[in-house]
Order: structure tokens, then C-alpha cells, then sequence
């Protein structure tokens, strides 16, 4: 008697089961079961899987983004898949220090489509300390504005773990002045652990403040020590003075392989149209302050 009301019950819920996700045309009768019971269990079944899929839709993320921080529609649902936005007050802080800071409304979309999860940082505790502190290495308001809504993803860095411990590092190295001209135009190498180490190893060979200067707004400051270390020996090899501006220049030709190609092939175009010789070439470089 008991497995039989069990395999009735289990019959039961197999036939609801199967009416819930029937067509409309499809009838399954069971027992006694009325249609006011299937009507009623097929509505509190349509109504937990659409309040489940509500729940994992992020639209008031969308929505905030949108309409609170200017991004398109296809923009915010992108960004929308990197966070989840509970509630607008926090936001808010955080959209109103990056306004009174100097944010335009066209930067604002461009920073947050960058690195989402700025609006959800905590505005007193994380991000004006990290804008008070660029501003303490020298940089204006405006070249920080400048800087961060270009390489936004700065912001996404610890300042006590990353961002501190690498200007540090750059300040041991080089002039003030410098510090600023790497973070104004080379934010999007930090942090990078062969900046440091390549400054301090042109410097030990005898490379100027200015030549410095030019060479920190290279993309080889971020070359493996080693692959340096090659192409300096290379332009020393060659009668490269570095001492002189032209060094860089020669730096960057050997360093990077497009460059590399475009100086031979100039070289080929002195020495074979217009006669000159290898040291012909190389005096005229050298010639150059």
C-alpha cells in the first residue's frame, strides 16, 4: 500500500513536471489532479524561474552606467560583466570626486568603460589619496586628469603595495622633473620591474641626466634586462657616444626591430647612392649633440 501512494506520487510530480514545460495545446491528466491545481503549480513554477532569471540580470548596473556615467548602451552591458552595482550611494561619491577633480563628462565614460570597477572603489579611502598622492610627485591637476582618463587602470593599483613602492623607486634614480615626465607619458608601463633597473643601468654607464631624460620616454625602458644590456653593447660597439643625445636615437634603432630594419636600410642608401663609407655614416651620428 505504501509503495503504491509513492509510485503515484511519483507519477504525480513527473506528470506536473512535464505539464510545466508542455505547449499550451498539450493536456496531461493524472488521477484526480484538476486543472485549477496544474494552472496554479505551472504559475508559481513560471514565476520562481523569472524571478531567478531577474535576479542574475544586471540592470540597474546598466541602467547607473548609462544614465549616471555616460556610456553607451552596448558599453555599459560590456562593462556591466566586470561588477555588480548594489546600490547608487557609493557611485555617486566616486563620479562626484573624479568631477571635482577636474573630469570632464567626456572623460568620465572613457575612464569607467576602461576600468569599471572604479565606481565601486571607496571614494575617501582609496581613490583621493591615490590623486592626492600624484599630485604630490609634482604633477598638476591637469596632467593627472590627463594621464589617469588615458590609462585609467593606475587607479586599479594599490597605492601602499604598487603605486608607492614604484614612484619611490623612480625617485631614487632620477630628478623630480623626470618622476613626472614618466608618469605623465609612460603610465602605461607601470608597473613594470625593468624600469628601475634599466635606469640605473644606463646611468652606471654613463649616460647623462638629459640623454636619461629622452630615453625614459622610450618604450625600451620595459626591455628584459638582458636584451638591454645587448643593444647598449652593440651602440658602444658601433662609437656611439652616450654622452651625446644621438645614443638614444641609436638605442631605439637597435632596439626596436622596425626601427632596426629602417636604419640599415638608410645606411644602404648613404653608402650605395651617394658613395659614403660605414665610418662616414657613423661620423655624421656621431656629429649630432
Amino acid at each position: 500500500m505504501i509503495l503504491r501512494n509513492n509510485l503515484k506520487c511519483l507519477r504525480l510530480g513527473y506528470s506536473n513536471l512535464l505539464s510545466t514545460f508542455s505547449s499550451k495545446g498539450t493536456r496531461f491528466t493524472v488521477g484526480d489532479v484538476k486543472p485549477l491545481h496544474i494552472c496554479l503549480q505551472n504559475h508559481l513554477v513560471y514565476r520562481y524561474m523569472t524571478t531567478t532569471s531577474s535576479a542574475n540580470q544586471p540592470e540597474f548596473t546598466v541602467n547607473y552606467l548609462i544614465n549616471s556615467c555616460g556610456l553607451s548602451p552596448e558599453g555599459a552591458v560590456l562593462a556591466s560583466k566586470r561588477f555588480r552595482l548594489q546600490s547608487p550611494e557609493k557611485a555617486d561619491s566616486v563620479l562626484a570626486i573624479l568631477r571635482n577633480y577636474g573630469f570632464s563628462e567626456t572623460q568620465i565614460p572613457k575612464v569607467v568603460r576602461s576600468h569599471p570597477k572604479i565606481i565601486h572603489a571607496d571614494p575617501e579611502k582609496t581613490l583621493l589619496p591615490k590623486l592626492e598622492y600624484f599630485g604630490s610627485l609634482g604633477a598638476s591637476r591637469e596632467d593627472i586628469v590627463r594621464t589617469l582618463a588615458t590609462n585609467p587602470q593606475v587607479l586599479g593599483r594599490s597605492l601602499e603595495k604598487a603605486i608607492i613602492p614604484y614612484y619611490n623607486s623612480l625617485r631614487s634614480v632620477l630628478s623630480d622633473r623626470d618622476v613626472v615626465a614618466v608618469f605623465k607619458r609612460c603610465s602605461w608601463m607601470f608597473p613594470n620591474k625593468n624600469v628601475v633597473q634599466n635606469i640605473m643601468f644606463v646611468r652606471e654607464l654613463g649616460m647623462p641626466s638629459f640623454c636619461i631624460s629622452l630615453f625614459i620616454r622610450t618604450r625600451l625602458l620595459m626591455l628584459n634586462h638582458e636584451k638591454l644590456g645587448e643593444v647598449m653593447r652593440e651602440v658602444r660597439e658601433m662609437g656611439f657616444n652616450l654622452e651625446k643625445s644621438v645614443s638614444v636615437l641609436a638605442i631605439v634603432a637597435l632596439g626596436c626591430k622596425n626601427s632596426k630594419s629602417t636604419l640599415n636600410r638608410s645606411r644602404q642608401v648613404y653608402m650605395m647612392r651617394w658613395g659614403w663609407s660605414e665610418d662616414d655614416v657613423l661620423l655624421c651620428l656621431h656629429e649630432v649633440p
